[in-house]
């Protein structure tokens, strides 16, 4: 089993009693607005999300984490690497991606998890590049970007959804742990 652990951080798989704090945060319409077509999931999407996410770590080898608390053990978030397949223009690439419930946000949680996932994808698993997609006007997760030292690329449009994404890369070479 993949586990990470950073000073305030358990980066882990997913287990069947997170369905429920994640279904609580994708629930969350503040949380949620950054994130597809900003829809909210209920508890049978986001347990449909779950088995996504288990299929992708055994396809690929890698996937979305689901983000616990050191100290107390409460799933506060996800974060992970997955292939942007949505945005055919950026592919081949694997994209970093976050999302905490709002409680933990300003804390530095969604930067600490990106630098452990960042250095896992680049030293662990080998890959030679990894992209960040944010939705523009979403300046909290360009501050984490710029954070993992990922420099902007290109502005396109979401094929679905019409909104404007700013797509942001970092190859190994330039990475610095």
């Amino acid at each position: 089993m993949t586990e990470i652990l950073t000073p305030r951080l358990i980066l882990r798989r997913w287990h069947d009693d997170d369905l429920i704090p994640l279904s609580e945060i994708n629930g969350d319409a503040e949380v949620m607005r950054w994130i597809g077509d900003g829809s909210v999931r209920d508890l049978d999407e986001t347990a449909e999300d779950l088995e996504r996410m288990e299929e992708e770590w055994d396809e690929e080898g890698f996937g979305l984490f689901a983000v616990e608390l050191l100290g107390s053990g409460e799933l506060i978030g996800v974060v992970g690497l997955s292939v942007p397949e949505y945005l055919p223009e950026v592919m081949p690439a694997v994209e970093i991606t976050w999302r905490l419930g709002r409680q933990y946000w300003g804390q530095g949680y969604a930067s600490e998890a990106a630098h452990a996932t960042l250095e896992f994808a680049l030293q662990d698993r080998g890959l030679d590049r990894v992209v960040a997609i944010n939705r523009a006007g979403n300046d909290e997760s360009e501050n984490v970007i710029r954070k993992l030292g990922m420099v902007a690329e290109r502005d396109t449009t979401h094929p679905a959804y019409g909104h404007l994404l700013q797509v942001h890369g970092i190859d190994l070479t330039e990475y610095e742990a």
